[in-house]
């Protein structure tokens, strides 16, 4: 995670006097909720959590983005007076150019394709047989877009953010995930 953090850094750094030329945002920060459905082999889960970014503009149309996320399911049930308790946890770190449509105007769409990391970790209970747990890591891409609306020159609501999102972890591939997340942009 170290590297891409530096290669992202990097970019941003070289950017900077490309950044002066415009009137609009150099850097945008979001935070917010995200909504995934993870669905592996077939079988759907839901999953809440949280989604944050830093955008670095080179213009008014063209900037580079790094994205992290946390996506979190726990579920439990009981048969027979045994108790199953389970947690999932899906963090992803990606990063990639993003195409903004109208950073002077009031709603501001945007596309972007982000590529990165994921790391996943499950953990379980049986009553009266232990616990048990196991984690991966591995690729994930997330292509999509979504719509800021400007409150304020700094201030933006994060309308909607769209992403399919492709995960490779655990052994095997998933192209049938979603992400939605909504929030809030600060722009410097």
């Amino acid at each position: 995670m170290s590297k891409w953090l530096v290669i992202a850094l990097v970019i941003g750094l070289c950017a900077l006097p490309a950044l002066a030329q415009e009137n609009m945002p150099k850097a945008e920060i979001f935070g917010g909720y995200q909504y995934s459905r993870v669905d592996a082999s077939g079988n759907g889960t839901n999953m809440n959590g949280w989604n944050a970014s830093v955008t670095g503009n080179f213009n008014k149309w063209l900037g580079v983005a790094a994205d992290f996320s946390g996506a979190y399911k726990s579920q439990s049930a009981s048969f027979s007076g045994t108790s199953v308790s389970a947690d999932f946890k899906a963090y992803t770190y990606a990063f990639g150019p993003v195409v903004s449509l109208n950073h002077e105007g009031t709603v501001n769409p945007f596309v972007h394709a982000l590529f990165g990391g994921v790391h996943s970790s499950l953990s379980g209970n049986v009553s009266g047989l232990g616990s048990a747990s196991a984690s991966d890591s591995g690729f994930a891409m997330m292509l999509g877009g979504g719509a800021d609306v400007k409150l304020t020159k700094s201030i933006a609501v994060r309308l909607i953010q769209g992403d399919w999102v492709h995960y490779s972890v655990f052994g095997t591939s998933g192209n049938s995930n979603a992400r939605i997340s909504t929030g809030l942009v600060f722009r410097f």
